[in-house]
């Protein structure tokens, strides 16, 4: 006899209410949400750097102080050194630093200011003799017809006015230089927040980590890491760079006796944070003071010497050996990034440039590759039929 069938035997009730009410469907994102997400926090920050831009520096140079310490903070903790313990002895020893090279270099940077101020005619009076003979020479090798006595005197009178407006002004620069950072800031601000920064540097990364959309976290992971490998390297290896060159320059200078090499030769080695610009202005610099000062042809040819024996050191060892093939920044987008920030947000903007060129860099890298990957690219010729 076949077997009765049987009512199903009813669930338990924690089932039953597992099932009740559905459980919404899974949502995903759209593309517009993405894409005003991005815009919008782009949008965010241009907005606050606008804003707050009149009191973001000593912030962002604590950030990059965060920035280029990090590494040593790293490998004392890898030692047994707590992390607290060795960001705050590495901000003590970069400000004890700083302070000693005040107290060393502003002394004699105003004794140098003085002797610009004060030989300033004298100068200007060697410079338009050397320019005369030049000019003589000429009227000598092409005739009174090419280079006759009103175009002379013309010369020289324009030259003399250039010279004078040019030391002016770079004494003014220099002297009041110093009055553009507020001393309560540089001594107490930069370095507190560049303490704290640093301390808190790996949990701060993490934090911004765990706040990635999960879709593109990998590839902004990667980006970011691109970004810090450009950055460091060309950042880390420019500063000893410039330093380097700085103490070559202002040593030579000195040793040829141009009376103001200390303040050219640093002023070239700092300037060479802007690839060629350094070198150039403290090269043009030396040579007129060389000119101004020796009035000979002979003190002008050691101040060359000098720059000749600084840029082949600068190009066949200083650079290969500390940035080598790690940098992917062209020097003429690092100008660029230089006087764009310099423009649109002053000495703020020069501190925010190369990192900002850095990322952009690495971003276009990354979206030409998927150009280069994608049909809009790999998609054969059309034939004609």
């Amino acid at each position: 006899m076949a077997e009765e069938a049987r009512p199903p035997a009813p669930r338990p009730a924690e089932t039953r209410l597992s099932t009740w009410p559905p459980a919404p469907a899974a949502r995903s994102a759209t593309r517009g949400q993405r894409l005003g997400l991005v815009f919008g926090v782009l949008a965010a920050l241009l907005f606050a750097l606008w804003l707050f831009s009149a009191i973001l520096t000593p912030f962002v140079l604590a950030g990059c102080i965060a920035y280029f310490l990090d590494p040593l903070a790293t490998r004392m903790e890898r030692f047994g050194v707590r992390r607290g313990l060795g960001a705050f002895l590495l901000i003590l020893l970069l400000a004890a630093f700083c302070l000693l090279a005040v107290l060393l270099l502003y002394p004699l940077l105003i004794a140098q200011i003085g002797v610009l101020i004060t030989r300033l005619p004298a100068y200007v009076s060697g410079i338009t003799a050397l320019l005369r003979q030049v000019l003589e020479h000429a009227q000598e090798a092409f005739g009174p017809e090419v280079v006759d006595a009103q175009l002379r005197d013309l010369a020289l009178r324009q030259a003399a006015t250039m010279l004078t407006y040019i030391g002016t002004a770079v004494t003014t620069l220099i002297g009041g230089g110093f009055a553009i950072f507020n001393v309560f800031t540089l001594l107490i601000v930069t370095p507190v927040v560049g303490f704290y920064l640093l301390r808190d540097w790996p949990r701060i990364v993490r934090r911004v980590d765990n706040w990635l959309p999960l879709r593109s976290a990998h590839t902004l992971r990667q980006l970011a890491r691109d970004t810090d490998r450009v950055l460091s390297a060309w950042l880390r290896g420019q500063l000893l760079c410039c330093l380097v060159l700085a103490v070559f320059y202002a040593f030579g200078l000195q040793l040829v006796g141009l009376e103001l090499g200390l303040i050219v030769g640093l002023m070239a080695g700092i300037l060479s944070f802007i690839p060629y610009v350094g070198s150039i202005t403290g090269f043009v610099t030396a040579l007129l003071l060389a000119a101004a000062q020796f009035g000979t042809w002979q003190g002008v040819g050691l101040v060359f010497v000098v720059f000749v024996i600084g840029q082949f050191v600068e190009g066949y060892v200083i650079y290969p050996r500390l940035l080598g093939d790690r940098v992917e920044l062209h020097a003429v987008w690092v100008i660029f990034a230089l006087f764009a920030g310099g423009v649109a947000f002053g000495f703020l903007g020069v501190l925010l440039a190369v990192p900002m060129a850095a990322a952009i860099g690495v971003v276009a890298r990354y979206w030409l590759r998927r150009y280069l990957e994608s049909p809009l690219y790999l998609d054969p010729p059309r034939t004609g039929s």
